[in-house]
């Protein structure tokens, strides 16, 4: 039995000095292995240990007709490493989905009662205005006509109703200005 494989069986058999050997054997192999599948020294220190410790735990299943001794340590080794990569790739998966999810999402509520807010400043603006001015600005703006349309309706000239927008307009955003 090569020298690997003795260390193994001495381990499993609770010899303490063998498991001893067999990490100073297997250690640089192990934390080579983890290091080439995590390529980040802290983390395959870290998986590299975890990996001695497991050797220590199941050195009883070890089965050299199943294969050698190095190929069992490294077989732990990879398979542990590789699920590092994976969980860490899970976790950075959760913390996106976690930062999307905690955008805060519309307040229909809140932004129906912002509505109402304005619209209630608008109306009472509106209120500050001539009705010569309120009419020009509410059949312009309200119903959507165009100044000579306007201009029609009232039976204005087009440039007064300009004008009569224009200065409603103004006294509109002076209103709404100071309402804020």
């Amino acid at each position: 039995m090569p020298a690997l494989e003795q260390l193994l069986h001495g381990t499993a058999l609770g010899d303490d000095d063998a498991f001893a050997r067999l990490y100073d054997e297997a250690a640089p192999r192990v934390y080579g292995l983890c290091l080439r599948v995590l390529r980040d020294p802290a983390q395959a220190e870290e998986v590299a240990q975890e990996v001695l410790v497991e050797i220590w735990r199941t050195a009883t299943r070890f089965d050299p007709s199943r294969g050698s001794a190095g190929a069992w340590i490294s077989t732990i080794a990879h398979r542990r490493a590789v699920d590092r990569v994976r969980s860490a790739q899970a976790s950075g998966d959760r913390e996106r989905r976690a930062a999307a999810q905690s955008e805060p999402e519309y307040d229909a509520v809140a932004e129906a009662a912002a509505t109402r807010l304005e619209h209630r400043q608008v109306r009472r603006c509106l209120g500050t205005l001539t009705e010569l001015q309120r009419q020009a600005v509410t059949l312009a703006y309200y119903g959507g006509h165009t100044y000579r349309q306007v201009a029609s309706l009232l039976g204005a000239a087009v440039p007064t109703v300009k004008s009569r927008i224009r200065d409603g307009l103004l006294k509109l955003r002076d209103c709404l200005e100071v309402a804020r």
